[in-house]
């Protein structure tokens, strides 16, 4: 069993023992590929899955890439950047949604599902918390096989794109607390120190990518930091990769109320596996915050971990709850639209080229466990336990729908 994959489950390894004449043929056979970025009609998306110079990339390497006119503008690239490393841009929606591999942000709505032809590959965003069986209906229908971003996982196994955007959502809250405690009638504060003034005082509650690179910016700024987290061995990591000694704590009620008490930006970032991200902070705790104190509720788009959070947008971020200021807006990424553009394309224009290079997806599925996660649709059939026990639909196993076509 040497030739099988690592990651491969052990009823496909046992399909391997049926003669398949024809693998060994359809294995390293580079496929030219026909790529289509759509625009992103999600409210207030703003990123795009690949750069102009991305597309330059793989026009290089042979594939067509279509891209619906506009689709860079939200992240600041124009048709003719696009058009000048060799896209194709059209007027044409449709043309674009019959490409034979979709890329995209955001999850398509229904009537782009409607425009897709039969056996595409999608790559895109999911949004657990929002999606409806009838989305994965009518990709089932269209025996569409979909890859979920926020899924795949690189070399050392981590949640690569998740990662990725934790990174920069961490480091653009401290900026957002920065812009909040000087403007909006906030308290007039510079965030960070000055010789001879005490420095800002920041509460972040998880101490994770987020909570990470939130508090490497905060400190970078000259503001006093707490990290609070359920988790000792995270608070362990993140005092390890920060490299300086700074004030960690298990989430104690007392000890935290005093904390935000006394804090000018309180930052949520505990994080959910699944479902709902945890209640921390109670409304209790939130009226007991110093007026004008800045609250970055990172974790809105998971319910939020502050009892008073609401859900805000980019054109009205904040509003106040006794006198303390709310920032919920679920897609801060979005904000820095071209940073978090890069970042996605430094992950999907590399995968894109070795799945051309594998010969197509079936194979780069069969040799890459780490795409393999983010796959929840493969032709057709649900491959995802969580979404088939959360809407009853019927589960195949994925390694051996991709052992058997091998």
């Amino acid at each position: 069993m040497s030739n099988a994959p690592k990651g491969m489950s052990a009823i496909a390894k046992q399909a391997m023992l049926m003669p398949k004449e024809s693998l060994m043929t359809a294995k390293n056979r580079k496929q030219e590929l026909n790529i289509g970025i759509p625009k992103e009609i999600s409210f207030q998306e703003n990123r795009i899955a690949l750069t102009p110079l991305s597309v330059g990339l793989l026009v290089n390497n042979g594939h067509e890439v279509r891209l619906e006119t506009g689709a860079g503008n939200g992240a600041k690239f124009s048709d003719n950047a696009y058009s000048e490393c060799g896209g194709q841009i059209t007027y044409d929606r449709q043309k674009v949604w019959e490409s034979d591999i979709i890329i995209k942000v955001g999850p398509p709505t229904l009537e782009e599902i409607g425009m897709m032809k039969i056996g595409q590959t999608l790559i895109s965003g999911l949004q657990v918390a929002t999606l409806k069986p009838e989305y994965l209906k009518a990709l089932m229908a269209k025996k569409i096989t979909a890859i979920a971003y926020e899924y795949l996982r690189d070399e050392g196994n981590i949640l690569t794109v998740v990662r990725s955007m934790s990174e920069i959502v961490g480091s653009t809250s401290i900026h957002i607390a920065a812009e909040l405690l000087n403007t909006h009638n906030g308290k007039g504060l510079l965030l960070g120190g000055v010789v001879g003034i005490p420095p800002t005082e920041i509460v972040i509650i998880g101490a994770g990518t987020v909570g990470e690179c939130a508090a490497r910016t905060a400190i970078a700024l000259g503001a006093d930091v707490k990290v609070f987290d359920n988790s000792v061995y995270h608070l362990r990591r993140l005092q390890e990769n920060i490299g300086t000694r700074i004030f960690t704590s298990v989430i104690q009620p007392v000890v935290l109320e005093k904390a935000l008490a006394k804090c000018d930006v309180a930052i949520g970032a505990m994080r959910s596996k699944e479902g709902r991200s945890p209640c921390i902070v109670s409304t209790e705790m939130v009226n007991k915050m110093r007026a004008d104190a800045v609250i970055i509720d990172v974790s809105i788009d998971q319910g939020g971990c502050f009892e008073t959070s609401k859900v805000t947008n980019h054109a009205n971020p904040i509003f106040r709850h006794q006198e303390v200021i709310h920032y919920c807006v679920p897609n801060i990424a979005s904000r820095v639209a071209r940073t978090a553009s890069y970042a996605l394309t430094n992950i999907f224009s590399p995968i894109l080229l070795e799945l051309a290079n594998a010969g197509g997806i079936k194979n780069y599925l069969w040799e890459n466990a780490g795409i393999r996660s983010g796959v929840y649709i493969y032709n057709g059939q649900i491959t995802n336990k969580y979404l088939s026990n959360q809407f009853k639909l019927a589960f195949k196993d994925l390694d051996l729908l991709v052992a058997a076509q091998n």
